[in-house]
């Protein structure tokens, strides 16, 4: 058993899975909705807190503009009306044009979000690449909470986490996510929860945050 292997489970034995906004990214059966909000929370949880992801997602809800659909269609009519709804959020100007780029390319070149995702790994992750403003932790996080997709992600949680208990002394983003996934089991959920665990045991959360299994 790898070193790693061995912390996730320390980890699952600390926290159990994670409740909160994590309860629905790592939730085993997702609905479309769940799906699509995930993707419309990746980009807007750039470069700020939960919190104001949650205003704005409630803000798009209010609209009625809460899918990657009605998003698209929102922003096509009145870019500036998306601005004002993910204000909350921070760099509301630049996330909504990534918003309204990534939504328009899933409708108009995959109709939908599970057409989308009936793609191969690679082929999705590469595509998402090319998007303005999505870089690799972006997209995996879109792959692996939106689409279930075998996929490790790595944030700035994941390279503390990595320097604490001396891991590696090389933290590139792609070292690092190969370096958890030939360390683990080719499990989706093995990924969710883990990453999920790293960014709560980062944060220091506590106890009343988290629900044992």
């Amino acid at each position: 058993m790898s070193k790693i292997y061995q912390l996730y489970l320390w980890l699952l034995e600390k926290y159990g899975r994670p409740r909160d906004f994590w309860a629905k990214w790592c939730k085993r059966k997702k609905t479309r909705q769940d799906r699509e909000e995930i993707v419309l929370g990746a980009i807007l949880t750039q470069r700020t807190n939960w919190k104001n992801v949650e205003m704005s997602l409630k803000n798009l809800k209010g609209a009625k503009a809460l899918s990657i659909k009605e998003t698209y269609r929102a922003g096509r009519k009145n870019i500036i009306l998306l601005e004002n709804l993910i204000r909350p959020s921070g760099f509301y100007k630049q996330k909504s044009q990534r918003l309204f780029q990534l939504c328009k390319f899933i409708v108009e070149r995959h109709k939908s979000l599970e057409k989308f995702f009936k793609q191969d790994l690679k082929t999705c992750r590469e595509q998402l690449l090319k998007l303005s403003g999505i870089g690799p932790e972006t997209a995996d996080s879109i792959l692996l909470y939106a689409g279930d997709k075998p996929i490790f992600v790595v944030d700035e949680y994941t390279r503390r986490f990595v320097k604490k208990r001396k891991l590696s002394q090389n933290h590139s983003y792609h070292y690092l996510q190969d370096l958890f996934q030939k360390n683990l089991p080719k499990d989706v959920k093995i990924y969710q929860d883990f990453h999920a665990m790293i960014v709560l045991d980062g944060k220091g959360t506590k106890w009343d945050l988290i629900t044992k299994i």
